[in-house]
């Protein structure tokens, strides 16, 4: 992963002593909360329901064991509920006594939350991250925000280029850029390096795939315009290939334009994917308007040379590792083979968890955070601790949060597969359902976020219980759910297999079920929303609604066929009257509402 220089250090340390400045001026008075509150959020600070929340920013996902550790300390030193004055608050949606503390949660977008910690301490924590060089800088606020990638980055064996010192050049790039500060709305990038596009880069305000062109030369596809929330949009493709070397040149100028264009007067119509939509091949007409100005005028600033991609390749060397390259495959195959047979539950781990690599002595191995009583994604201050000490045992102490809300180790030996494994369940981080039904997507939704119209975590826990049955999971096979608690799409349920979105009809919690959705892997084939199924139903049905859907796939199911496959053969039509004759509190709908939120 990539390694902190001085500049990096000195940097982030000088940006949590203005904080501590902005935040003390603040609490005196002389900073009016108006003033303060762009410059919390572009340092990750947000207020929620019941207390602040505190968004780390992840670089495209990697962390090491040091910054795990330090996460930990803040989960267990800072994010206490009991700090926090909750006896005005309207719960509302949410058991205010029920739900965690001292827990970090990992995001869809590879960063890290807290739910708990008082501004009053704010300025502590933000010390404590940047000694580690940990930080919150954009990852709020309407500017560039911290770019994502495929969690296998840099390792993957499908990989045409390792997009990390293109993700790190666009962080140094974008961090602080006077320009695109305060921008329309938030602008979110994400960029793969593999022929399978884990990083679901159609979905992006710009997706970045890097890939050879017929001559052999090394380049970009850019799509602009993807995004979910109110408007599930694909990204529309400007370039087929772009050159690397023109990769901040061509983003200088998609930002431009959405800038000098981007609608300010409505906050909903405010993202870059409805002036695409809108406009069509005048706005890229636009984008490359400018984009000849920023060549032929500016003379080309951001062109990135051979010398400078090269300086900062050469900061992600991988971790030493002593590996026996001699006999590899025959070695690895011996030692898992014997392992598996004894052990079904380990054979299960080593299909779901374990990925290969590019290095044949190596595999990449998934720690799952999805088990019954813990939310999806969260991580309690002890998890962390033991995430970083399998970190440094087996990983060379790495590891990177996924956007399916894990953590992987990258740099995992074959031969210590076995051990890891052991580990891993005595700690409850083996759990073998990565990509199956209960490695569920889910955001905070309505008991933490004052935007959610509904809880996500109650449906989370209810399907978590019911499939807790490794074996009728398996049988389920590979499926995504994801649920988002209102209409922002935090859990991007509009690309989930099977998508459950709360909305909200006088007060209560009522959720849209989708199917049909995907996030561009090549289980899902290209990226596309989901279909609404019908009007919602109530929150005690949902459980019953996933069931039926899941009944009806494996009664209509072939030979080895996936969810998604069957789904596609068949059509939406039998699950939705599967899914309709589930109903009981909603057997009689009011469709005049049930219409205006499908």
């Amino acid at each position: 992963m990539y390694r902190h220089d001085a500049f990096d250090r000195q940097f982030v340390q000088q940006r949590a002593a203005q904080y501590r400045d902005q935040l003390e001026r603040w609490q005196a008075g002389t900073l009016s909360d108006d003033a303060f509150k762009p410059l919390r959020l572009q340092n990750g600070w947000y207020i929620q329901r019941f207390a602040p929340m505190l968004r780390v920013a992840v670089p495209y996902g990697e962390i090491n064991s040091e910054q795990l550790r330090v996460l930990a300390r803040v989960a267990r030193e800072f994010d206490h509920k009991e700090d926090n004055d909750i006896s005005k608050a309207n719960a509302g949606l949410s058991d205010v006594p029920s739900l965690p503390d001292r827990t970090a949660h990992f995001t869809t977008r590879s960063n890290v939350q807290f739910n708990w910690i008082p501004l009053a301490r704010s300025a502590d924590v933000m010390e404590l991250l940047a000694s580690v060089g940990l930080h919150g800088i954009q990852t709020s606020g309407n500017c560039i925000r911290n770019t994502t990638s495929d969690a296998l980055a840099g390792i993957a064996v499908d990989e045409v280029a390792d997009p990390r010192p293109f993700a790190e050049i666009l962080r140094q790039w974008s961090t602080l850029h006077h320009e695109f500060a305060f921008l329309p709305r938030k602008f979110k990038v994400a960029i793969t390096g593999a022929r399978e596009d884990r990083a679901a880069t159609p979905w992006h305000d710009v997706g970045l795939r890097l890939l050879h062109n017929v001559d052999g030369e090394l380049g970009f596809q850019v799509r602009v315009g993807g995004g979910m929330g109110r408007t599930p949009i694909i990204g529309t493709v400007l370039r087929e290939f772009l050159p690397w070397d023109q990769m901040l040149n061509y983003l200088e100028a998609v930002v431009r334009a959405y800038n000098r264009f981007g609608r300010r007067d409505n906050m909903y119509k405010a993202r870059i994917k409805i002036i695409v939509k809108a406009e069509g091949q005048a706005f890229a007409d636009q984008v490359e308007a400018e984009y000849r100005d920023i060549l032929e005028l500016d003379g080309a600033p951001h062109t990135i040379t051979a010398a400078e991609l090269a300086r900062v390749s050469a900061f992600f060397t991988p971790p030493a590792l002593a590996c026996d390259r001699k006999s590899a495959d025959a070695k690895i195959a011996h030692i898992l083979k014997a392992a598996a047979e004894d052990d079904l539950e380990f054979s299960r781990w080593l299909t779901r968890n374990v990925v290969a690599h590019k290095n044949p002595d190596l595999r990449a191995v998934t720690l799952s955070f999805k088990r019954l009583g813990q939310s999806p994604g969260d991580a309690t201050a002890e998890q962390l601790e033991r995430a970083a000490e399998l970190a440094d045992r087996f990983s060379g102490g790495e590891a990177c949060v996924t956007h399916t809300q894990n953590l992987l180790l990258p740099w995992v030996r074959c031969d210590q597969l076995p051990e890891l494994w052991r580990e891993a369940r005595r700690l409850g981080l083996a759990k073998p359902n990565i990509g199956l039904l209960t490695d569920m997507i889910a955001c905070p939704g309505g008991d933490f976020c004052d935007l959610a119209n509904a809880r996500s975590l109650p449906i989370a826990q209810a399907v978590l219980a019911r499939y807790a049955d490794l074996d009728e999971l398996h049988d389920i096979g590979e499926i995504d759910l994801h649920m988002s608690g209102c209409i922002n799409s935090c859990g991007h349920h509009h690309s989930g297999h099977i998508g459950v979105l709360g909305v909200d009809k006088d007060g209560q919690e009522w959720y849209q079920v989708t199917l049909g959705g995907s996030d561009g892997k090549r289980l899902s084939g290209e990226a596309t929303p989901g279909k609404v199924i019908g009007p919602s139903f109530a929150a005690n049905e949902v459980p019953e609604v996933i069931e039926a859907l899941l009944d009806t796939y494996r009664a209509q199911r072939e030979d080895g066929e996936p969810f998604i496959a069957t789904l596609r053969r068949i059509g939406l039509e039998p699950f939705k009257q599967a899914a309709n004759a589930v109903r009981s509190t909603t057997a009689r709908p009011n469709t005049e509402a049930d219409t205006a939120t499908a």
